[in-house]
């Protein structure tokens, strides 16, 4: 498979007076292919969807980024807008209910996009009668009913289902290589979330786009992502394929959030608690930044602060960005048989 994004060493950090006062994100290391889907998982406050808005060059006034991007063999100017977005790469917000202008229809929104944006299929040189075409098309692909009835819909006249629909479509409208969903299922129910979740592996088998999907929902990433990267106050902790990490998950972190899900093999069992919460400022870091809320930490913990390491044995042929690593001094390389069920 081809790379379509390539994060090296990203971090972010915000300053005052000259004096960093936060470091939000602190060295990521991600990859997506074509075809795939990444589940970027981790608590409120990890840096999900920062790296998400740092990849599309939205970071938040005041942000100071480094370290690279590379979108589809480009390397990114991480300090501006991605002049990539929409063509390259698209985002699904998690709320489409405040995604969406709510002052104009969405076939007014969808058609600005198309408008300002060159598709593979469409883009400058359409009319407005062949946008129009173009978008309810797409609007048809992703399952809405009456198509002509959403065009002219103001979005509050819409469900959340449907608008969640509507969102995925404005993203695809110029056939985008690399979708980035922000927690696409959050305000939704779960029969609608499944509906959602069905749909993207549809179309990702149809489109061939590759998938970021930034989540706190491991069943989500059980359900539909090919790898899965499990974040911890800005850093990859434990990578790799998504069955292996969450059937043998090597960090202690990882295991504490399968450990708070319900599943039948500990029926009638209390969940497990992560004591703590993720520090809201990070700054001048030492050591392991979990020690704190580690249950097997020790004071080697809180003088090193661990890169990732194969947790698979030496010599596997699995490809590299599907290698399981994990940054922990403690469990790289013993695992456990801790797992996650079928609901």
């Amino acid at each position: 498979m081809s790379e379509l994004l390539v994060i090296e060493d990203l971090e972010v950090e915000f300053r005052e007076r000259g004096a960093v006062t936060n470091q939000p994100l602190r060295g990521i290391t991600l990859r997506v292919d074509r075809g795939e889907i990444l589940g970027v998982v981790g608590e409120t406050g990890c840096g999900k969807s920062l790296t998400g808005l740092a990849v599309l060059g939205l970071l938040p006034s005041g942000a100071v980024p480094s370290g690279r991007v590379v979108l589809d063999g480009v390397e990114q100017d991480l300090g501006r807008p991605s002049p990539h977005r929409g063509d390259v790469v698209s985002l699904v917000f998690q709320n489409p209910g405040t995604a969406f202008n709510p002052v104009f229809t969405l076939g007014a929104q969808m058609d600005a996009v198309v408008a300002r944006h060159r598709g593979r299929g469409g883009g400058r040189g359409m009319d407005r009668k062949a946008r129009r075409a173009h978008i309810l098309g797409y609007l048809e692909q992703v399952g809405l009913p009456e198509p002509e009835r959403v065009y002219a819909s103001y979005p509050h006249e819409l469900s959340g289902g449907m608008l969640q629909r509507a969102m995925i479509a404005m993203a695809l409208v110029c056939e985008p290589k690399l979708l980035i969903l922000d927690e696409p299922t959050t305000a939704l129910d779960v029969t609608i979330a499944k509906q959602i979740l069905d749909l993207v592996l549809e179309l990702r088998e149809r489109f061939d786009f590759g998938v970021m999907l930034i989540t706190h929902n491991l069943g989500v990433v059980r359900e539909i992502c090919d790898r899965v990267a499990v974040l911890y106050a800005g850093r990859v902790i434990e990578t790799g394929a998504t069955d292996e990490v969450l059937s043998a998950p090597a960090h202690p972190y990882t295991r504490g959030l399968l450990g708070a899900l319900p599943a039948r093999h500990r029926s009638g069992e209390r969940l497990e608690a992560i004591s703590g919460s993720v520090p809201a400022r990070l700054v001048g870091v030492t050591g392991c930044v979990f020690a704190p809320r580690c249950p097997i930490a020790v004071d080697e913990c809180l003088a090193i602060d661990p890169a990732l390491a194969p947790v698979a044995a030496p010599g596997a042929e699995a490809p590299a960005a599907a290698v399981h690593a994990a940054a922990c001094i403690r469990t790289a390389g013993s695992g456990s048989d801790m797992r996650l069920e079928q609901p």
